[in-house]
């Protein structure tokens, strides 16, 4: 089907995940990336000249992006009026972005956020569209709120929990009550390259700020339910986190013990995650991995250099499924998180809004 392109800004896109952002855009058959946006410091130059010595990704710059002339994210009116929605990735303190992606709403421009300011919001959905994409139903609610006609606020849960929330998900049927999860969490998870961070090289740090909270937290909104307009959380698994940062560019990897009010047996694990398909899939989503999840059977995988760009960097690779002596059973995931953990998540989300008709042309 021939689909004109809904014209997207991308704030905060000099950053690590705003460059991700403006990569994955480049030649997207739905989007395409009109305005670039960031600091006041970098507005005014081109693109190019913006992120020069900090672009981070291994292909170069999009050359559709890299002579387009940086705005200030500020600049709420004049993007508001030349995009369709904007995907947003600034690094600014969480009650300025806040204020900014509500500010970007009420101008009736939906916002598609990578950042943390509004997932706590009860009527902004945290949506993985491959686990809870009836969440979009909420944004009525939302916009009456507003009192707006196009536009929102829809968020990205946090990378941390991408490694295991998806393999979990599948399982729900048998009832899971406990999950204990360690992940080892890359540099690029903080904005950081091994250039930037040398600190970093053979080093572990056993702390990310706020990041255990997060990965406790937020599956249980993407497990809740809407009611009245709010989206409530839901009362079960417990989980305990632990999150860590290793030394590796890319990647995140988690190591999960769960315990079930029914175990399920090994294969039925295994037919759990190999059957499960998602709405992505089933409309064909230009970023939807096939399969969503994938499970290798050799014991040392899998590996984050080797499998983290499963699936175009969007697919879950799970390995290790064990019995636990103290839950009921322990498997190994990985996801990629700046491709699924971030920005590429957020566009599979822009894709899914769009197919439900929440996102379109003015």
């Amino acid at each position: 089907m021939n689909r004109k392109k809904l014209k997207v800004g991308v704030l905060g896109a000099t950053g690590m995940v705003g460059q991700r952002f403006v990569s994955l855009l480049a030649d997207h058959p739905w989007f395409e990336v009109v305005v670039v946006a960031a600091s006041p410091g970098s507005a005014g130059k081109t693109y190019a000249d913006a992120v020069a010595g900090r672009w981070t990704l291994p292909t170069p710059i999009p050359a559709a992006t890299s002579a387009l002339i940086v705005d200030d994210a500020s600049a709420v009116a004049r993007i508001a009026g030349a995009v369709d929605f904007v995907c947003c990735a600034v690094d600014m303190p969480k009650d300025v972005t806040a204020k900014l992606e509500e500010d970007y709403a009420r101008a009736e421009t939906p916002v598609v956020s990578n950042n943390s300011a509004h997932r706590w919001t009860p009527d902004a959905p945290m949506i993985v569209p491959e686990l809870n994409p009836e969440h979009a139903g909420v944004i009525e609610a939302q916009r009456r709120r507003l009192g707006t006609t196009r536009g929102f606020i829809t968020a990205k849960p946090n990378c941390s929990l991408q490694s295991y929330a998806p393999a979990i998900h599948p399982l729900r049927g048998f009832g899971p009550t406990r999950i204990s999860v360690c992940t080892y969490q890359a540099l690029s998870g903080a904005g950081k390259t091994f250039a930037s961070w040398p600190e970093m090289t053979d080093n572990v740090i056993p702390f990310i700020k706020g990041e255990e909270e997060k990965s406790e937290q937020e599956p249980l909104k993407i497990w809740g339910s809407i009611v009245d307009g709010r989206i409530v959380n839901a009362a079960a698994p417990t989980i305990s986190a632990q999150c860590i940062r290793v030394p590796v560019a890319d990647g995140h990897l988690a190591a999960v013990s769960v315990a079930f009010e029914r175990k399920p047996g090994r294969d039925e694990i295994l037919a759990a995650w190999r059957d499960y398909t998602t709405r992505p899939q089933q409309l064909g989503l230009p970023s939807a991995p096939t399969p969503f999840l994938r499970y290798d059977e050799h014991d040392d995988r899998p590996q984050t250099r080797l499998d983290r760009d499963a699936g175009g960097g969007m697919a879950i690779t799970l390995g290790r499924l064990r019995p636990d002596a103290i839950f009921d059973w322990r498997f190994v995931g990985l996801s990629h998180n700046t491709v699924r953990g971030a920005a590429g998540g957020a566009v599979l989300t822009a894709e899914l809004l769009t197919a439900d008709g929440y996102l379109t042309a003015r």
